[in-house]
């Protein structure tokens, strides 16, 4: 039967994926590295495609500042939020359904959204929906 070969098959396939999966993890510095190594090694009666190599850097480059560009983003919509959520310290805020209402003593920015601190010591988060009075 051929159960054997697909399983083996599969032992294959799995292991070219968890053999990928390294490979995505490799930053600017090491690709460099890496292809100075092809380069010196490389097989003079079969030279290393030059196109290929600079494709090669140009992907890692543009990855690279993709990630600056994410994190420098993040930082302008964390000061941004922050910047936001500055003006509702000492205004009164009530929740959308009307249980919760109070003066805002502090804010808190997370990735999960802003709540408010109230001077009774409740907190509220800040969504859609809540009145923000004087």
């Amino acid at each position: 039967m051929t159960v054997s070969p697909t399983s083996s098959v599969s032992s294959t396939t799995s292991s070219s994926a968890a053999a990928a999966a390294p490979s995505a993890t490799v930053d600017y510095n090491q690709f460099l590295t890496l292809l100075i190594a092809e380069i010196k090694n490389q097989d003079p009666t079969q030279p290393m495609d030059p196109t290929q190599s600079v494709t090669q850097l140009a992907t890692i480059s543009g990855v690279q500042q993709a990630m600056q560009s994410n994190a420098t983003l993040s930082s302008l919509l964390t000061t941004s939020s922050l910047s936001q959520a500055a003006w509702l310290v000492g205004q009164t805020v009530t929740s959308a359904d009307g249980k919760t209402t109070g003066t805002v003593a502090s804010v808190a920015v997370t990735s999960t959204g802003n709540t408010a601190t109230l001077t009774n010591g409740s907190t509220l988060a800040l969504t859609s929906g809540i009145s923000i009075g004087s």
